[in-house]
């Protein structure tokens, strides 16, 4: 670990062993009256317990700032002292020994240091800017991501809730086929087999709605957690399809600008902050300057009751240098570590572009596949519907068997079920488009 660190580790770091538990024990009342997606992602950005913690996090290293720059501060300090010597301190003198000095002694001591030339000072003073832009890119990554992670667990609730709206259609359309089966048979124009067959595919949808019903909760719960949402809470969202569609859309001839992504940025900052750590190690040639001033009230009498009747004091006024002359090379070491850390770093940028690259091509890739795959199950979905009420009437006309109804019922349940799938991947897919381009808004 470098002098570096002081600030970045600790603010950084510190808070998880001092706040962890009270941001976790943090009770929030708050609710949501129209749960937008936007409304959603605010929330989370105001109560996620990750969140709150990067707030504590930015506080704590403004904190620690503050505490290094008091080094250039004038230091003052007082010290006292009350003394009664039972024997005297003897000393030899003369070829005897002479005890000399007086029964009681006091002291009170005033001192003044005034840094002129301090690395540590130094360093704290040319990096304070680049340790608070640090904390507050970190806050901003947790921000992206979870504005990244609420979008999609949104959609997901979403996608489950349409699922169920599909088969709730599909189950009043059995019923009646079920109804409208049963009749017939009754009527001796078909055998039982229709009866039966549209009972069994009702029943099956019955079940499939309970376990997709059931995921809509599971969903719900996870969504409050990545909110910060209270459990025990309501949280009916709100959307519009028509505009949900169309913000699907993307512009996918956009160029990669590696400087709006925060990760780009944070490695920006760091190299900084090393190159503030280099020039600190080459500061350890120069001597630490320093001004100082004491000032000492001195009291002695044997007679305790007359001990502070008379001050005997001393005082001085000085500068010091210090520097320490060989120390194994060891500074020169740690020049050379900091420089190698510093290419390391950069190498860190290049592995950094290489892999937003490639995150940024699969995720257009998947992005465009999607779109396609969307663009048919719509045309799909239209297709199925036409093909369902066509096949009904001619059920119904006698024209076509129970079974073809069956399957064209079953045909338009896959349709609708895979259209609102495609809608949701095509939107999940759009948002890491967005997040590879560094343009998530939150």
């Amino acid at each position: 670990m470098n002098r570096l660190l002081f600030l970045s580790v600790l603010g950084l770091f510190a808070v998880q062993f001092g706040y962890t538990q009270h941001s976790t024990k943090t009770t929030n009342t708050d609710t949501l009256a129209q749960a937008t997606l936007q409304a959603c992602v605010q929330y989370a950005l105001q109560h996620q317990p990750l969140l709150q913690q990067s707030i504590l996090d930015e506080q704590i290293v403004e904190k620690t700032i503050q505490t290094k720059l008091a080094d250039w501060y004038p230091q003052l300090s007082a010290s006292y002292y009350l003394q009664h010597n039972f024997q005297l301190p003897a000393f030899y003198f003369g070829g005897n020994y002479v005890r000399n000095g007086t029964t009681n002694a006091s002291n009170l001591g005033l001192s003044l240091n005034q840094n002129i030339f301090n690395r540590d000072a130094l360093l704290a003073s040319q990096t304070a800017h680049q340790v608070r832009t640090q904390v507050k890119q970190n806050t901003t990554s947790n921000k992206i991501d979870v504005t990244v992670n609420v979008s999609k667990a949104f959609y997901d609730v979403l996608l489950t809730e349409k699922q169920v709206e599909v088969l709730d259609l599909a189950i009043a359309r059995l019923q009646k086929n079920v109804q409208d089966s049963y009749h017939q048979y009754e009527a001796g124009i078909v055998d039982k087999t229709d009866y039966k067959r549209a009972t069994i595919s009702l029943n099956n949808t019955i079940a499939q709605r309970k376990q997709v019903n059931d995921l809509v909760k599971a969903k719900f719960v996870y969504l409050k957690e990545l909110m910060g949402y209270p459990d025990s809470a309501n949280l009916h969202l709100s959307y519009d399809t028509t505009t949900m569609e169309k913000d699907a859309f993307i512009d996918t001839s956009v160029n990669v600008f590696f400087e709006n992504r925060i990760e780009y940025q944070q490695l920006v900052t760091q190299q900084k902050l090393q190159q503030a750590n280099l020039k600190y190690y080459k500061w350890g040639f120069i001597p630490t300057i320093s001004a100082y001033g004491t000032y000492n009230f001195n009291y002695l009498n044997n007679d305790f009751g007359k001990l502070y009747a008379q001050n005997l004091g001393n005082s001085n006024i000085g500068l010091q240098f210090s520097v320490p002359l060989f120390q194994g090379n060891k500074r020169v070491n740690q020049i050379k570590q900091a420089e190698l850390q510093l290419d390391r770093l950069s190498w860190d940028v290049v592995a950094l572009k290489n892999r937003v690259n490639t995150e940024y091509a699969n995720a257009l890739a998947a992005y465009k596949g999607n779109l396609a795959n969307y663009n048919a199950l719509k045309d799909n979905l239209v297709l199925a519907n036409d093909v369902y009420e066509t096949i009904q009437l001619q059920y119904n006309s006698g024209i076509k068997t129970y079974l073809d109804v069956i399957v064209a019922e079953s045909d338009l349940r896959t349709a609708q079920l895979n259209y609102y799938d495609a809608l949701y991947q095509l939107l999940e897919s759009k948002i890491d488009v967005e997040k590879a381009l560094g343009t998530i808004k939150y």
